[in-house]
């Protein structure tokens, strides 16, 4: 079929298709006066995943990103924040919309919160820029003002919504290792009780740091012996061994206390006593005064004796000083999470930063006239054209001697006006479009 063909043919039904125009702009235009204008506002926010946490230290990014963002999307449009949308409006405590409710459909069994929240919801739209941390929130009302109104309450519903969850699973958190913190408290309360019970029964006293001060006391007699036997008299003063063992005690001590701690103090005072007897008791012995002190050998054997007759009780006593240890780390550990998530539930940070307002739109979004009146001539032209070729097809007819041609018949000739007399050869001449001359009749 050629192109003249096409358009004897359209133009032979032609009536159909102008019919078919006319009636699709017709309803195209019913529909844009009757129908209802749609406006949608839109506001966008940022989600600020890049920062981390002040308390935590985390922040989202890499892999999870995606999955975050369409977790958070899905957030936005469900009942949480549509919920809290509708607590910001007061709609609950609104007259006319409580007799809205009143007339529902009888087969709705929603509540009322939930009922209100509902067109919150339907007309929200929430797009993700993929790539980005940019998310555009958008609401759809038949008022201008009302959808940039609802637009911006939604948005703020959602960053209420973002902290209020991260404060409360903070709290929950901080409430689990306080739990922790007691449980654990009771257990070392518990500890502590049995290893002094053990150390008054056996005569058995363990330094801070769990250590032996008998075997401290060994080990200074042992590197002051060989110095004391070769000193003229080989005389150790008694109290020797009392400032070795206070000098061991404010070493150890002094690396977990302040210089100023008061259990430091009286140590150092208690030091500065021996001292000063250690002092007396030599001079005493120089000049003759006092009877002769033990020899060092001798305090070096007894010593030796009293820690093995005491090995086997001091190891149960630091094993238990060990359970201790371990207890009252456990209940500092859980004592910092604790501080740590009540701190985090006190925090004002939502991770959401608002970029832009929502505007109060001035064209409604729906119905868009041009498209839904170009749209509709477009198609009732493509639907009219479509039917004239398939009634064509259905009852065919012989509209030029092309036809016949195509049809195998031969042509004798064509009667018809004159080509100066014809319009239709008019047309075709003023278009530059020569048409086939297939024959003229015989003279």
């Amino acid at each position: 079929m050629s192109f003249l063909q096409f358009f004897r043919i359209l133009w032979a039904r032609r009536a159909l298709i102008l019919l078919s125009v006319l009636g699709a702009v017709a309803a195209a235009s019913i529909v844009v006066m009757l129908a209802r204008p749609r406006y949608e506002a839109t506001t966008r926010i940022e989600l600020d995943l890049l920062k981390p946490d002040p308390v935590t230290g985390q922040s989202i990014g890499g892999r999870s990103l995606p999955d975050y963002v369409k977790t958070q999307v899905q957030l936005m449009q469900d009942y949480k924040v549509a919920g809290r949308a509708v607590d910001m409006l007061g709609w609950q405590n609104s007259p006319r919309m409580a007799a809205n409710y009143a007339r529902r459909q009888p087969g709705d069994k929603r509540d009322f919160h939930r009922w209100l929240a509902q067109p919150v919801m339907d007309n929200t739209n929430v797009v993700w820029m993929s790539g980005t941390s940019l998310i555009a929130i958008s609401y759809t009302s038949s008022n201008p003002e009302t959808a940039a109104k609802m637009a911006d309450t939604v948005r703020d519903a959602y960053i209420d919504q973002v902290l209020a969850t991260k404060r409360d699973y903070a709290m929950k958190n901080a409430n689990w290792y306080y739990k922790q913190a007691d449980d654990t408290y009771t257990k070392l309360k518990k500890a502590v009780e049995r290893l002094t019970a053990f150390e008054k029964a056996n005569g058995i006293i363990l330094a801070d740091d769990a250590s032996d001060p008998e075997m401290a006391k060994l080990k200074m007699l042992a590197q002051a012996a060989p110095a004391a036997q070769a000193a003229a008299g080989a005389f150790i003063a008694p109290s020797t061994v009392q400032v070795a063992a206070l000098e061991s005690q404010i070493a150890s001590q002094s690396k977990i206390l302040g210089p100023n701690h008061p259990d430091l103090q009286t140590l150092r005072s208690q030091l500065a006593t021996a001292q000063t007897a250690v002092a007396r008791e030599i001079a005493m012995a120089r000049s003759g005064s006092a009877p002769g002190g033990p020899s060092a050998s001798s305090m070096l054997s007894a010593q030796t004796q009293k820690v093995l007759a005491q090995r086997g009780k001091v190891s149960e006593a630091k094993r238990m000083a060990t359970d201790v240890q371990v207890l009252r780390s456990q209940y500092d550990k859980a004592l910092q999470k604790a501080a740590d998530f009540e701190q985090q539930a006190q925090t004002t940070e939502s991770g959401v930063k608002v970029l832009a307002n929502a505007v109060v739109p001035r064209s409604p979004d729906f119905p868009n006239i041009p498209l839904i009146l170009g749209g509709a001539l477009t198609i009732s032209f493509a639907f009219g054209t479509l039917a004239a070729l398939i009634i064509e097809l259905l009852n065919r007819r012989v509209r030029s001697a092309e036809d016949l041609v195509n049809s195998g018949l031969p042509v004798v000739g064509i009667m018809g006006h004159s080509a100066d007399a014809d319009p239709e050869g008019l047309l075709w001449r003023i278009l530059g479009i020569r048409m086939p001359q297939l024959g003229r009749a015989a003279s």
